[in-house]
Parts: C-alpha cells; structure tokens; sequence
C-alpha cells in the first residue's frame, strides 16, 4: 500500500471514525497538556502526528520509511518534526519527550520488546502503545491468513502478550484498555463503542498505558 491511499482511509467515514476513537482512548490516558512534547513511533503519513499537534503538542514523528515521511511532510506544516528511524533504536536521549505514544505500528517491527523498551527509555511522563488485538471481531474480520489490506503483515497479539511486553521495565501503574468493539463504521457499532467499558479487552485495538518510573 502506498501512502497516498493508506491516508485516503482516514478519510472514509469507517476510517476517520476509528482514528478518532483510537486517538481518543490515547488522549484520555496520556493526559498531555498543550506544550508538551510528543513522540509517535512509527508514525507513517503522520496522521495521529497530525492530530496530536491539533491538540497542542509539539510533535515529533518517527518512521523507517522515507518515502511515507516525505508524504507527511508534504502534508504538514513547520511546526511538526520527521524523523527517519528505527524504533527498535530510537535517536534521542533517554527522556527526551513528555509522552510517547505507538498506534498499530510497533506490530509491524520485529522484536517489538526492544520498540517497547526504547519507547520506555525516551519517554519522560508516560507513554501509550497500541496493538492488534488476536482476541477481536477486528482480526476475524481482517487479521486471519496474513491480515488484508493496511494490516496485510501485521503480528497481532493477546492482553497477556501485550502486558508482558513491559516486564522488566522502569514503568508503573500499567492499564490496558481497548477500542473498536465492531469492525464497521455502522450506527449499531458507534452506539457499541459508547456503551461498552474500555476496560473490557475485546476491542480491536488494545492500548497499553504506563507512567515512566
């Protein structure tokens, strides 16, 4: 997939409403205050970059792949900063950003422990990490045999997995919650999305959330 057509997804009506949710839940658990710093590993085209920086952050976005930055610098203005990188070894200082934040992107990296444990150390506040949920309606629908379309590739993992990607680490008071209960955009599953507690690890999307020790 291209970048152009993985950016046009968000703004499908199914897409624009599950980047939202997702970046939503996010929020809510970081927290972060207009000013602060944000990191987003594996940002891509820079939408959830994007959409951080609406909210005041001063945004940097981090990708392996330089074609995909170009694209989210053609499509972003000054105030945000592009990184080419790998989260396995992140280019900063240990605490370097108030918050870190990771949106189905570390699922594509192999020895996602490692993106865990650098998304740790650069992180000076806290940090949230989300992953394809194995336990979902979403990987049904879309992960089984290799995955289809964005998520063509993607490794999907368990609430225990996704926890244990954080033993050992300097964090505390981890909480793991979810999104994106149904894999549609329908009315039926916004009311479900509303009704249905983010405690509960049976969305798509399972967001990790820790506070750096």
């Amino acid at each position: 997939m291209n970048p152009a057509d993985y950016e046009s997804w968000y703004h499908t009506p199914r897409g624009h409403w599950v980047g939202e949710t997702e970046y939503a839940l996010a929020a809510r658990l970081l927290k972060s205050r207009p000013g602060e710093t944000l990191l987003d590993v594996g940002c891509g085209t820079g939408w959830f970059s994007r959409r951080a920086a609406a909210d005041g952050l001063r945004v940097t976005g981090l990708d392996a792949n330089a074609d995909w930055l170009d694209y989210a610098r053609a499509h972003s203005g000054p105030a945000l900063n592009w990184v080419e990188g790998d989260a396995r070894a992140l280019p900063f200082a240990d605490a370097s950003f108030d918050h870190v934040l990771s949106i189905a992107a570390l699922c594509f990296v192999d020895d996602a422990r490692q993106a865990v444990a650098e998304a740790v150390r650069v992180a000076r506040r806290n940090f949230a990490i989300g992953w394809l949920n194995r336990s979902s309606l979403l990987y049904l629908d879309k992960g089984r045999g290799g995955g289809s379309g964005a998520y063509r590739g993607a490794r999907w993992h368990s609430a225990a997995e996704v926890r244990a990607s954080c033993a050992g680490l300097p964090v505390r008071s981890l909480k793991l919650r979810s999104a994106i209960f149904l894999p549609s955009a329908t009315r039926w599953a916004r009311w479900l999305e509303q009704a249905v507690p983010a405690a509960l690890p049976w969305g798509g999307m399972l967001m990790l959330h820790g506070e750096k020790v």
